[in-house]
């Protein structure tokens, strides 16, 4: 079944719902309404014997659901909780693994994962992290808890720590930056945000729309001519740390945006890229990683840090 994309549902305390009940919440509607015919062809199991849509889940572990001439990019699915309470969970999300659908994934994101190997089918993403970007990310459990918290994001998580290896060595140990970012006019990449200059009056109504970003950036560890620094948003703008570093002059390593002007975004776009172009760029997938969250829960103070076993490293 090389051709059958294996979509493994642990089950967990829904033991008396139907094979149909189950599912319905945790497929897309199409895949749904696929159901009964994958049922015929064999394709629908609980604990790997076939199954029909009325069948309890009665003492089951695990359901499985072959999915016939669906494909998705090969990504790291080794997400982990770190950290819950009644309503909120953080996890660790690895590099390269998308945090909800894209073109290329569907099922294999980080939100399709938590709500299959979970009893958290209903769980939500309050905030977000790119695809390359590694490390923690919090969730609502359920609706009513995202409806609870997503609007007191900024009073709940009080602080974001990030890492980064960066391309050069800095000549300060600390620095805070604070500059508008914006996305501009004509850009070839229509997603990079750029440091405003107010120096350059001739692009002066290129920029989109200039928002205030401020990072606190601290040098942890030298090797080589690089950095590793850890990166403290003051503010929560698209690609801030990425793009700011880079204005700096210490761009992510493994950045295919902010590094090398951009070539290499464009040319994965055109026709792909390869071992020479990565041994370029450092790095498969750009070296940031979201280190620890503070959190306010109802004036308690919750710190998650990763453990030492997700420590950013050069690759």
């Amino acid at each position: 079944m090389s051709d059958h994309f294996n979509l493994l549902f642990n089950v967990v305390n829904d033991h008396h719902l139907s094979v149909a009940q189950f599912l319905q919440p945790r497929l897309t509607a199409i895949d749904f309404a696929r159901l009964p015919e994958l049922c015929r062809q064999e394709l629908v199991s609980v604990d790997r014997q076939p199954v029909t849509l009325h069948a309890c889940l009665k003492n089951a572990s695990q359901l499985s659901v072959m999915l016939p001439d669906h494909h998705e990019d090969s990504v790291d699915v080794s997400w982990e909780l770190l950290w819950e309470n009644s309503e909120l969970m953080a996890v660790f999300k690895p590099h390269n693994l998308p945090v909800s659908r894209t073109t290329r994934n569907l099922y294999n994101t980080l939100i399709s994962l938590v709500k299959r190997q979970t009893r958290y089918y209903d769980a939500r993403l309050l905030h977000r992290l790119d695809s390359e970007t590694a490390g923690i990310l919090l969730l609502a459990k359920d609706a009513a808890a995202d409806r609870r918290w997503k609007p007191r994001l900024n009073q709940l998580i009080q602080r974001k720590l990030y890492h980064a290896w960066v391309d050069g060595v800095p000549t300060w140990q600390t620095k805070q930056m604070t500059c508008q970012l914006s996305e501009k006019q004509g850009s070839a990449i229509r997603s990079q945000v750029y440091v405003v200059d107010d120096t350059d009056v001739s692009n002066r109504y290129d920029y989109l729309k200039p928002r205030e970003s401020s990072t606190l950036f601290r040098v942890l560890a030298t090797h080589e001519g690089q950095a590793l620094l850890q990166c403290q948003l003051l503010t929560g703008r698209k690609h801030q740390i990425r793009a700011q570093l880079s204005y700096l002059g210490y761009p992510l390593i493994g950045d295919k945006i902010y590094a090398h002007q951009g070539r290499f975004y464009l040319k994965r776009i055109d026709q792909g890229l390869d071992e020479t172009d990565f041994a370029i760029l450092g790095a498969k997938h750009h070296l940031l990683q979201a280190a620890a969250l503070t959190l306010d829960i109802d004036g308690q103070t919750v710190e998650i840090v990763l453990p030492s076993t997700h420590r950013l490293s050069l690759l």
